[in-house]
């Protein structure tokens, strides 16, 4: 058994027809609920459940505060290549896009090493486009001596990779890998991914399972948002992280908040989600799951960043680049999306400080690990 078979299991429309069909006073028992389970979830995520938004938020950061206590934790995305076999409609690294590729040296990713560690960072998400020959394991082994005695943290947001793989990647001191799925259902992945590894759905579901066989620390889970109904595809993130934590324990888990961004080459039509849905969407995941980390990427503008931190966020990116190379030089040109907070890390800090809480540089110590 596998979430594989969970997902067979359980009917896309079936669920899309609950979350839509919700009362008013559904909603409210699902508030009213002394233990919320996936059967409240459909309320929530409904369109019903907007109006009682300032009671979900209200909620979502007592529970936040209570668990995570007054802190931020910050980290930095770092884009060791661009390079990318697959052909995914909504990115800027497909492999049709006419855009310049280049992949670090050794050389070029020590100075992107010495310029994030200048602006405060302890905690790295290393990056790269998915092309298993030139920026797969080989790639790896070289580059993680370099990187990881930098930082006290590093995730990794690649290709997904065999569960040998992750267990020596574990032994290269990365401590978290990112997997998104991009949306749960298999029609639609199927319509985004047209060529590539990528369009083998199972892989990549199957992705966290490996990793947490590996004995990875932490786990990231998500979908991106605007290539499917998103709150269908929310609901299958939330069944996704209960059966992970259900079986591999052991593990940490994260979920990510990401829209879809412009690009160079942008040719994919979004389904929008307002501000205000994913203010919705954060509260719901916090009120299922008070112990999973989620993160709010600098994809979003400064003003809502803001608001939305005391409401279940509890890590952030900033002064993030989304190309190779983008800290110690900068080409455009190179990017995946376009970020829109484009302040300093300090200046981020500076408004988690007035909101009352306390930004955190470095994640998590092996010296802890027990």
């Amino acid at each position: 058994m596998s979430f594989a078979d969970t997902l067979a299991a359980t009917d896309w429309d079936d669920i899309r027809l609950r979350i839509y069909a919700t009362t008013a006073k559904e909603v409210e028992a699902a508030i009213n609920a002394p233990h919320l389970t996936l059967q409240h979830l459909p309320a929530l995520l409904s369109p019903a459940a907007e109006s009682y938004l300032p009671v979900l938020a209200s909620r979502a950061r007592q529970l936040t505060r209570c668990r995570f206590g007054h802190t931020m934790q910050f980290f930095v995305p770092l884009y060791l290549s661009n390079l990318c076999a697959n052909e995914c409609t909504y990115c800027g690294f497909s492999a049709s896009n006419g855009i310049r590729r280049k992949t670090l040296s050794e050389e070029e990713v020590t100075a992107e090493v010495a310029a994030i560690k200048a602006m405060g960072f302890d905690s790295l998400l290393l990056v790269t486009g998915e092309h298993e020959r030139k920026v797969g394991m080989a790639y790896f082994r070289r580059l993680l001596p370099l990187i990881k005695p930098h930082f006290s943290y590093v995730a990794m947001e690649v290709q997904p990779l065999a569960e040998s793989d992750y267990q020596t990647l574990k032994t290269l001191g990365v401590d978290a890998v990112m997997v998104y799925q991009e949306t749960y259902q298999r029609r639609r992945y199927a319509e985004y991914h047209t060529r590539g590894k990528k369009q083998d759905f199972d892989w990549r579901l199957l992705t966290p399972e490996r990793l947490a066989r590996a004995g990875m620390d932490k786990i990231g889970l998500g979908v991106l948002i605007g290539l499917n109904d998103w709150r269908v595809d929310s609901y299958f993130t939330a069944l996704h992280l209960e059966y992970l934590q259900s079986r591999y324990w052991r593990s940490r888990y994260s979920l990510s908040v990401p829209r879809l961004r412009p690009y160079t080459g942008d040719k994919v039509s979004t389904l929008d989600m307002t501000n205000r849905q994913l203010l919705q969407l954060i509260c719901v995941h916090r009120l299922m799951n008070t112990d999973v980390e989620i993160s709010l990427s600098t994809r979003e503008s400064a003003a809502l960043r803001d608001k939305l931190l005391p409401f279940g966020i509890t890590s952030l990116s900033a002064a993030s680049s989304t190309q190779p190379g983008g800290y110690s030089a900068t080409d455009e040109a190179l990017e995946q999306f376009s970020t829109d907070d484009k302040r300093s890390p300090e200046a981020v800090a500076d408004v988690v400080v007035k909101l009352g809480m306390t930004p955190v540089w470095k994640d998590w110590s092996q010296a802890f690990s027990g």
